[in-house]
């Protein structure tokens, strides 16, 4: 079985860097809004804006449906598995596997994206097999870039994904992190 067909668990808990990387629950409902519903998530993110409950609830009933297709794997990132301060993904996808994030805005400048990517990545090589995870983001994005970085990423030398999304063009680089 390739590493592209194994099914995802039912539950996930991962922790390493001083975070606790865990499953969105109903009671998250009512934080979510408070991380996703920001400019720059909106911008630079396929997140819906405006993020509000109804949003919460509908990403939340999402995030099971694409873990039950093995595609997709949400999870909040805490310090201590309670309060979530963003999110961090693991999506499969024709180019590879490919890991975001997005940070609360009250949470940010703590690493805790570049920790909750390399805690994402070690899961994706030791659980799931895989040789080398993936991020996409816009070089415009200097906090991405950043993050990127200091994650061990490096900048791929492969064609720019371009398109459009919320009505904006954007062009993706695609940074790339393999396993030791």
């Amino acid at each position: 079985m390739s590493s592209t067909t194994l099914p995802f668990p039912d539950r996930i808990e991962l922790t390493g860097e001083g975070l606790v990387l865990r499953d969105w629950t109903e009671a998250d409902l009512g934080a979510m809004p408070d991380l996703f519903d920001h400019p720059d998530i909106a911008y630079w993110t396929p997140i819906v804006s405006p993020f509000d409950e109804a949003a919460a609830r509908a990403r939340l009933d999402r995030d099971r449906q694409l873990r039950t297709e093995g595609t997709t794997i949400l999870l909040a990132i805490t310090v201590d598995g309670r309060a979530p301060l963003g999110e961090v993904m693991l999506r499969r996808t024709p180019e590879g596997t490919e890991l975001g994030y997005a940070i609360g805005p009250a949470h940010r400048g703590k690493g805790l994206a570049a920790r909750a990517v390399r805690v994402m990545a070690a899961y994706a090589f030791e659980q799931l097999g895989v040789e080398q995870v993936i991020l996409e983001l816009e070089a415009e994005n200097a906090a991405s870039v950043a993050v990127a970085t200091k994650a061990g990423f490096s900048l791929l030398d492969v064609p720019l994904i371009e398109g459009e999304e919320k009505g904006r063009p954007y062009a993706l680089q695609t940074w790339g992190l393999n396993r030791s």
